[in-house]
């Protein structure tokens, strides 16, 4: 069903196609019995799929990466599709636009999308209050970054910023420096700036009675050396864990028409050609770190065999994003039912 669906509205804009989804998703929830038939179509509970990560209990390992609802606007909505855990953003202090449209391309034969959003959302404000007022209980991380007005030298500002708005209405944080949409911000991953950064930010964390838990999203172009740095850096800030990874500038792994690649202009990479070089970091920092730091897997999760792909290299959760605009609504619960250790 899902296929056919999928054929038309791949005929349209896809940046407009995912609010107009949306919002069709908000309508069906909040008519009649609509939450109730998406629960009982999507949602699935067994004692197996639950996690103990970062201090606590997801009720399965399959999350929605950052991106999706970046201003928390469908959190209710989408928690009835079988996620275990939903992380909102990239929000910023102030609202911003985001880059020229159009800045999101679908590739359907390499099953991949190239993205160049640039942090639009309507500010950490709105998204603070949406959460305030949430229904449903489900995880929620808050991924945070910073405004493109904002020089790196003053980055931490809107950091700290953010992290307070949220504080109170999320689960844990995510520390983006990761985005190739955002000029200059992959400079705030270089070893001085970084560490400067995690230490102030954790620092404001400790001050809080309830410390949340912080995790750091890296990109999937870092060298080992930079990996080495990173995990270095994770360490002596004492973070609890590693988004492993975000969108990548490398185009190598599209085999569409070069000059349709070259027609979109800057951006990131997300799907299927992401799928190895995600796993394979994911693979060195357990190895380097001894299993012992807590790493969210993000990075061509398609289905089932994807995510335990990710689990066994070291992932101790899994996000879909780019899997679930390709798969569609049920694939928190397929990738869920092959996970079941049944008794």
């Amino acid at each position: 069903m899902y296929n056919l669906v999928k054929k038309i509205l791949f005929r349209y804009d896809p940046e407009a196609v995912h609010y107009k989804v949306m919002n069709w998703l908000s309508k069906a929830y909040n008519v009649g019995l609509g939450k109730r038939y998406l629960e009982s179509n999507y949602s699935i509970k067994h004692p197996s799929l639950q996690r103990t990560v970062l201090g606590l209990t997801f009720k399965n390992p399959v999350g929605l990466a950052a991106g999706f609802d970046k201003d928390a606007m469908f959190v209710d909505e989408l928690a009835c599709l079988g996620f275990g855990f939903i992380e909102i953003g990239t929000v910023t202090p102030k609202p911003q636009d985001g880059n020229e449209k159009p800045r999101l391309f679908r590739f359907p034969t390499d099953e991949a999308i190239i993205n160049r959003m640039g942090f639009n959302n309507q500010g950490v404000d709105a998204a603070a209050a949406r959460l305030k007022n949430r229904k449903t209980d489900i995880i929620i991380g808050g991924n945070i970054g910073k405004n493109k007005s904002t020089s790196n030298e003053n980055a931490i500002d809107d950091y700290a910023y953010c992290f307070k708005k949220l504080h109170d209405v999320v689960d844990y944080f995510v520390v983006n420096v990761s985005s190739p949409n955002t000029p200059n911000l992959r400079a705030l991953q270089e070893k001085k700036p970084l560490h400067d950064l995690l230490m102030q930010l954790q620092n404001l964390n400790l001050s809080y009675p309830k410390p949340k838990p912080i995790l750091l999203k890296i990109a999937p172009d870092l060298t080992e050396t930079q990996l080495d740095d990173v995990i270095e850096i994770v360490t002596q800030t004492k973070l609890s864990g590693i988004v492993a990874t975000n969108t990548t500038i490398d185009r190598d792994g599209l085999s569409a028409d070069k000059q349709e690649i070259e027609n979109t202009g800057t951006g990131g990479v997300s799907g299927k050609p992401l799928k190895q070089k995600s796993t394979e970091i994911i693979r060195y920092i357990s190895t380097k770190t001894k299993g012992q730091l807590p790493i969210i897997a993000v990075g061509g999760i398609f289905n089932a065999d994807d995510a335990k792909e990710k689990l066994e290299a070291g992932a101790s959760l899994v996000q879909v994003y780019t899997g679930f605009i390709y798969e569609g609504p049920a694939i928190a619960k397929k990738i869920c039912n092959a996970l079941i250790v049944k008794s």
